[in-house]
């Protein structure tokens, strides 16, 4: 149960949330546990949801993304996000169970793929102070400047909805996935 109420319902959110909790709805087709509560903040709201957006009409494709989310989950011990990513990444980025599996573990078997999410991994490992031969280990793979600095973004927003979900304890409303592994 969450620490903090979550509006059931649009209608009971902050009324300055309801235009952000409508275009979810209208963009998925629901409005997940993680938005309701958010809701009650409606700058909070706003702040998350214009950076996820902001990040997902970048470089980096949907899978890649979804691949550093499980990263961080797990890393995190956020099982929340590793419920809603598991789900997410089967249905709509159409990764395999090796696949996720191996991004739980902050790698993947896509040759393309794996540096990145070790990259990000090691960017939440190491709280930000990873060394010039992380940097040139990512970009030797292909990626450049700016997928590098989307990659650190992408490891931003997975942190806080992690740490949402964790200190609110938000109520899992996808099929649930424990996280593999807490830091």
């Amino acid at each position: 149960m969450s620490r903090i109420p979550t509006p059931a319902k649009v209608s009971e959110a902050p009324e300055g949330s309801h235009p952000l909790l409508e275009a979810v709805e209208g963009s998925i087709g629901s409005v997940p546990n993680l938005f309701r509560l958010v809701a009650t903040s409606p700058a909070t709201l706003e702040g998350m949801l214009g950076l996820n957006g902001a990040l997902g009409k970048g470089a980096l494709n949907a899978a890649t993304r979804e691949r550093i989310a499980l990263a961080i989950a797990n890393f995190n011990g956020c099982s929340y996000c590793n419920s809603a990513h598991t789900y997410i990444a089967k249905n709509v980025a159409k990764l395999d169970e090796a696949e996720i599996e191996a991004n739980r573990k902050g790698r993947s078997t896509d040759a393309k793929a794996d540096p990145a999410v070790q990259f990000a991994l090691k960017i939440a490992e190491q709280r930000g102070r990873i060394t010039d031969g992380d940097i040139a280990a990512v970009k030797l793979a292909g990626f450049t400047d700016a997928e590098l600095l989307e990659i650190v973004g992408h490891v931003g927003y997975n942190i806080l909805t992690n740490y949402l979900n964790e200190v609110f304890g938000t109520e899992i409303d996808f099929p649930v996935v424990e996280a593999a592994r807490a830091a």
